[in-house]
């Protein structure tokens, strides 16, 4: 029975020996494809980028809005790298951005080229969430067309802005990389704009404890400083409409503004190599200033800025050009300055007439709202000139500076990621900054005139930037040539590998496999063909022992 049990046994042991040896084997694939050390991280690249190595950017804005600028200290990850960094704005807030770049060695295939157009943005002590109704394009893939959107701002005290829409187009090639001509390019325009309806970070009436009797009167009769004693609209209740005209606005614009920021690949003569061309344009009509009021002027823009960075791949062929705007201040028609090249700033004193200004001759009806200039409004609503004893009985609480052409530049060369010169450049349209004056600062308590800041609130129209850098001598935009095909036709077919990599300890089972396998199956038939024999483990019966007690 034992012999029977042993034979009927063997053949069931070898095959789940099969099965479980087997089960490793075949859970494991033949090539593993390697596994990054943390799951988020994105899998490994093995793609063949084009010759082509160029980056660019190009960004233009129609407006920026900045409170307490240069006041917040940039936040970094490095230790003391915060000391260094420039001081952000307490607030920022901008409308009709555009932004192009393009960056050959990014490491993720559809950040090589960005186009994005914003209707506007927001920048609180340097931190900037999203806004929504921005639109954004991206390659690889390609982008035959480009994609678009419109909004309308919501109203606010800060920038208002009508139908603004936005245009964005990035492209690039798997086979020619950023050789497509123009890589990114984005647009933004707008009907009108209006920018700081109040000024929030003007000082309290109430704060200025130091001010004399005189000083008190001729401040309580002003009312507010943020809404500059009635000249701005100040802050609006839910249910109040903006002014579609702009009217009750520190700036604004009535007419269709616009922004254009590309990146692109443009011709080097001598050579099949290309240059790096970061652009950015801005077009625009007249700009008002505290329109609505006596006191206000127009900005006229005789001619429109364009900022233009080449890089070659050397300095001594990269170039910025500048197309500096030139710019013409009026008021009912009347010239009253240029700001130019050789003009390039302009101070305006914001002042409070005084009790002493109306007791002067001819300025009886000086209305109490600030003195803008050399300029006071009439109760009637004219504008009388000061003259030099009228001037000097005025409070200058601040300035509004104008100026323009801020161009500044820089290069250097690089040696990564790849040897060649980068070239930057900056510029604006017109900055318009309000600044407090020392007698503002002397009129206030110690340790709030410590906390007063160089500039209260800034208006930036037509910023630009752009930078460029290329590989030295250019960018190569010529395609690998194919390899050619091998006599007889037909391409041949690679040869498989004669042995591959073992990249893990499963491929031991293999042969561990089939070896035991046949040990299994030969053991299991010897043991079924294999004769009986006497006194073995599967042969004769044992012998009876003798009894004990034996019979007689």
């Amino acid at each position: 029975m034992r012999r029977r049990l042993a034979r009927s046994a063997a053949l069931p042991l070898a095959a789940a020996m099969v099965v479980l040896t087997a089960a490793p084997a075949a859970g494991q694939p033949t090539t593993p494809v390697p596994e990054p050390a943390n799951p988020d991280y994105p899998p490994a690249s093995q793609e063949d980028k084009p010759r082509g190595q160029a980056v660019g950017e190009a960004g233009t804005a129609l407006g920026m809005v900045r409170l307490l600028p240069e006041s917040v200290p940039t936040s970094s990850i490095m230790p003391g790298a915060q000391e260094d960094l420039p001081k952000q704005s307490a607030l920022e807030g901008g409308f009709g951005l555009s932004s192009a770049q393009a960056n050959s060695e990014s490491y993720l295939s559809y950040e090589r080229s960005i186009a994005s157009a914003s209707p506007a943005g927001l920048s609180i002590g340097g931190n900037a969430p999203t806004t929504p109704g921005s639109v954004t394009q991206t390659a690889l893939p390609d982008n035959e067309k480009p994609v678009s959107s419109g909004i309308n701002a919501p109203d606010n005290p800060l920038i208002n802005v009508s139908a603004l829409n936005g245009t964005a187009h990035a492209r690039w090639s798997e086979q020619r990389g950023p050789c497509v001509g123009t890589i990114s390019d984005a647009s933004t325009s707008t009907a009108s704009v209006s920018l700081l309806n109040t000024i929030p970070t003007m000082p309290d009436i109430g704060q200025l404890a130091d001010a004399d009797a005189s000083a008190k009167n001729a401040l309580g009769r002003l009312g507010s400083l943020a809404n500059l004693g009635g000249l701005l609209s100040g802050q609006r209740t839910a249910d109040a409409q903006p002014a579609a005209d702009g009217t009750g606005s520190l700036v604004s614009a009535p007419n269709t503004l616009s922004t254009r920021s590309t990146v692109r690949l443009v011709d080097m003569p001598g050579t099949d190599r290309k240059a790096v061309e970061s652009t950015s344009t801005m077009q625009g009509a007249d700009i008002n200033i505290l329109k609505g009021t006596p006191l206000g002027f127009t900005v006229k823009i005789a001619s429109q800025p364009t900022l233009r960075v080449l890089s070659t791949g050397e300095a001594k062929t990269s170039e910025v050009e500048y197309t500096a705007p030139m710019l013409t201040i009026e008021r009912n028609g009347k010239e009253l300055f240029k700001l130019d090249a050789a003009n390039p700033t302009a101070d305006i004193p914001i002042g409070v007439p005084t009790d002493e200004l109306k007791n002067t001759p001819g300025y009886e009806q000086v209305k109490d709202v600030p003195v803008i200039g050399d300029a006071a409004e009439l109760a009637s609503g004219g504008v009388k000139a000061l003259n030099d004893t009228a001037a000097e009985r005025v409070l200058d609480l601040g300035v509004l500076r104008l100026s323009i052409a801020e161009l500044t530049k820089r290069g250097s060369d690089r040696t990564e990621p790849f040897e060649g010169y980068q070239q930057g450049a900056s510029a604006r349209l017109l900055d318009l900054q309000i600044l407090p004056t020392k007698l503002l600062k002397n009129l206030l308590p110690d340790d709030a005139a410590d906390k007063l800041p160089s500039s209260l609130a800034q208006v930036s129209l037509g910023e630009q930037v752009a930078r460029a850098f290329a590989p030295k001598g250019g960018v190569d935009c010529s395609v690998p040539e194919q390899p050619a095909p091998p006599k007889g036709g037909g391409a041949a077919p690679p040869a498989a590998p004669d042995k591959l990599a073992q990249t893990s300890g499963a491929y031991a089972s293999v042969p561990i496999f089939w070896t035991g396998t046949a040990m299994l199956l030969i053991g299991a038939v010897l043991v079924a063909l294999a004769p009986g024999r006497r006194g073995g483990l599967t042969g004769a019966s044992t012998p009876t022992k003798p009894s004990p007690h034996p019979r007689e």
